[in-house]
């Protein structure tokens, strides 16, 4: 499967945005899903997780409650909902994927995703 991100820009604090990640290929709903950001000069930072099935999805404790991750595997694509967005949310996010139907599988490292799309930059000023 690949995958592409779209839907980053810019935004005042507060705001919202919604990612899109659009797989091409037969076997989307094969693959466990996350979000991933890379602000300028840190390191990659998982942002959420979703199962194949789309029943669980994990965030860490720093968007808890602002993101939702949600997928369609019929239109093979999954979300990022972002609302209040603060000023430190501003990073390139990524999305990646990795084939499992292990129930419940996430991983928060990186390296544990074989497929990745380009990053779409969110920028979120005062």
């Amino acid at each position: 499967v690949q995958l592409q991100a779209s839907g980053g820009g810019s935004v005042q604090a507060g705001g919202s945005l919604r990612l899109s990640c659009a797989a091409s290929g037969n076997s989307f709903s094969n693959y466990a899903v996350a979000w991933f950001r890379q602000a300028p000069g840190k390191e990659r930072e998982f942002v959420g997780g979703i199962s194949f099935s789309g029943i669980s999805t994990y965030y860490p404790d720093s968007v808890k409650r602002r993101f939702t991750i949600s997928r369609d595997n019929a239109k093979k694509v999954a979300y990022l909902q972002m609302n209040g967005l603060k000023i430190e949310d501003t990073a390139v996010y990524y999305c990646a994927a990795r084939q499992t139907r292990v129930d419940r599988w996430y991983s928060e490292e990186a390296g544990d995703y074989t497929t990745w799309g380009q990053g779409t930059l969110v920028t979120v000023s005062s």
